[in-house]
């Protein structure tokens, strides 16, 4: 993965990414904190990245809507 700060690769453990899927496959991305410069990464998901953070073990939260 490359930061989108500071433009450097980074190699992190799964348990240092999060991925949020929402009603969509536009609305999924993943997340992370850079360990050089510090930032926090927000990047889209799709359906591959998706697939390959999840067979990694990368802790995954649903967007539900609130029912009303």
């Amino acid at each position: 993965m490359y930061c989108s700060q500071c433009r450097e690769k980074v190699e992190l453990p799964a348990e240092e990414f999060r991925l949020t899927l929402g009603r969509s496959t536009a609305q999924a991305h993943y997340s992370f904190g850079c360990p050089l410069c510090g930032a926090a990464v927000r990047k889209p998901a799709g359906e591959k990245i998706v697939e390959a953070l999840t067979a990694a073990g990368v802790r995954t939260m649903r967007l539900v809507p609130a029912e009303g």
